[in-house]
């Protein structure tokens, strides 16, 4: 009871501090014309170039047929052989796919999962999961394949409108976690170089349906 109560208490508060807009402490900052929305780029477009600047693999796709014909491609290029796939819907999108799909996926042989995803952020190119879907924490973090099967109508242009289109779900729908994913994991600790791959995937991609 004690936890629920100091959760929706958080909540509330996270609540009214987005309804409450707060004044630009630094209105004469120099801030960068692409940190705005442009008219000219359609959130599809930002997404992917974002995307892609963070070393993520985008693809769009106008029909599923097409989207699954680029999976069994990349299946066979890659040589998977252990693909987890968790979620229903997915399965059923790509139910005509080539490729062992196994339901449940032990981290130490999976070459690659595939899960959804709780929206697309155009601005900074990132993914956004939930400890909600039914791939779970880890799966995503683990593999070293990451593929998100995504829509456009998941895209929204910033952060904050994917915070709020959380919010909106209430307390009671509120995930345990919000992981925000921005391309493959990276890291640059050692000696100043580039490592791929180290505390997460070595590879991720978004296949998109318009």
């Amino acid at each position: 009871m004690e936890d629920s109560t100091a959760r929706k208490n958080i909540l509330n508060k996270i609540s009214q501090a987005l309804s409450n807009s707060t004044m630009m402490p630094y209105p004469s900052a120099d801030i960068p014309e692409s940190f705005f929305k442009s008219e000219q780029e359609s959130l599809i477009a930002l997404f992917g170039r974002k995307f892609t600047g963070l070393l993520g693999k985008f693809f769009l796709f106008s029909n599923a047929a097409e989207l699954r014909a680029k999976l069994d491609q990349l299946i066979i290029e890659n040589k998977w052989m252990h693909i987890c796939c968790d979620e229903n819907s997915l399965n059923q999108l790509l139910g005509d796919t080539t490729g062992p799909f196994i339901p449940t996926g032990n981290l130490y042989n999976t070459d690659a999962a595939i899960t959804g995803c709780i929206h697309l952020v155009a601005q900074t190119g990132t993914i956004v999961l939930s400890s909600g879907q039914s791939s779970g924490r880890s799966l995503p973090v683990y593999t070293p394949v990451h593929i998100v099967i995504a829509f456009a109508h998941q895209l929204v242009f910033d952060l904050k409108e994917s915070i709020e289109k959380v919010m909106l779900s209430g307390a009671q729908d509120f995930p345990s976690s919000l992981v925000f994913a921005s391309g493959p994991s990276r890291t640059g600790d050692i000696e100043k170089t580039l490592v791929v791959g180290v505390h997460g995937p070595g590879e991720v991609y978004v296949l998109m349906l318009s």
